[in-house]
Formats: C-alpha cells, sequence, structure tokens
C-alpha cells in the first residue's frame, strides 16, 4: 500500500529539518506513541499503540535511517511487529523538505507499506483510509510544535518539545 501526502510548516527549511531528525521532537507527533529509544546515529525503536476497527494493539518498531541530504531529503525503513507477531509492519519512507520562501516548509513524504498478519486482513481502503488519519494528525501536531517553537525563537528543540513521549530507559 503506498502512502503519500504533503502539509505545509510555517518555519524556515533548516528548522523543519532540525525538528524531523530529533527524535524528542518526533515521538509527541506520532500518533499512539508511548515510548521511543535511541539505539544509534541513526537508529531509533519506538512503542506506538494502534486501533483499526475493534482491534487494539501495540506494536515494537525499529525504524533506521537510510539515506539523507540535509535539509531536504530523509530515507528510512520501519520494520515492527505486533506483540505475540500477531502482524508484523515494513515500510520504506521517503520525507523531502522544500523551502517555500525565507520563513515556511513544504513537507511531503511517500511510504510504501506492508501490513500481514490480523491487521493485514482489513480491506485496502480501511487500512488507507487509517494511514491517511494517522498522517494528518501527525501533521497537525507537528506543525503546531514546529511552529510555536518558532515563536519562542530562544528554546532549542529538546527544551520546548520533550516533555510528552518518555524515552525508553529514562
Amino acid at each position: 500500500m503506498q502512502i503519500a501526502e504533503t502539509f505545509a510548516v510555517a518555519a524556515p527549511i533548516e528548522r523543519v529539518w532540525q525538528f524531523i531528525t530529533d527524535p524528542t521532537a518526533v515521538a509527541p507527533c506520532v500518533p499512539g506513541c508511548q515510548s521511543y529509544e535511541v539505539l544509534g546515529p541513526k537508529t531509533y525503536k519506538a512503542t506506538v499503540k494502534i486501533a483499526l476497527g475493534p482491534i487494539k494493539t501495540t506494536f515494537n518498531v525499529i525504524v533506521d535511517l537510510t539515506a539523507e541530504q540535509p535539509p531536504t531529503f530523509l530515507a528510512s525503513t520501519a520494520r515492527g511487529e505486533e506483540g505475540g507477531k500477531a502482524s508484523t509492519l515494513t515500510a520504506q519512507n521517503e520525507l523531502r523538505l522544500a523551502a517555500d520562501g525565507p520563513s515556511a516548509t513544504t513537507v511531503s513524504y511517500t511510504s510504501e507499506v506492508a501490513l500481514v498478519g490480523r491487521l493485514g486482513k482489513f480491506g485496502l481502503g480501511i487500512m488507507k483510509k487509517k494511514a491517511k488519519t494517522i498522517g494528518e494528525e501527525f501533521a497537525v501536531a507537528f506543525r503546531a510544535r514546529v511552529e510555536a517553537a518558532e515563536a519562542n525563537r530562544g528554546g532549542t528543540t529538546s527544551e520546548v518539545l520533550s516533555t510528552d513521549v518518555p524515552q525508553a530507559g529514562a
């Protein structure tokens, strides 16, 4: 299943890049993210709670950053499984940032997602609708956080955004 979305952020491209590459800033924007852990300079682990129809479950996801060209391009691979391996998820993701003048940025992303197991049995239409909802919720939260930090320009990313999602082991 392919997912592609675009949204705008009222902040310079360099600032958006700083946020999108900081797990402390991104984790609170991911709907259902319960915790995250930095495993290495380009590897992260997250625990994400998902509800799809009558099924409510938690995925343990490993995200590997596979390519980057600051401040315009980032590619990653995500792999995850539901407890007991009832469902598995793999996604190839690409993120592109484009300056829209000196103080605005367009964020575009595409994901090629494969979901197998009990959640994979839902129809493609239902899965795409859920993915779109998650993407929209992420965009709203991300935009709000970046723009709030931009308005408070004195604070660092971590100072402004680090309070919502516990880091594993913290």
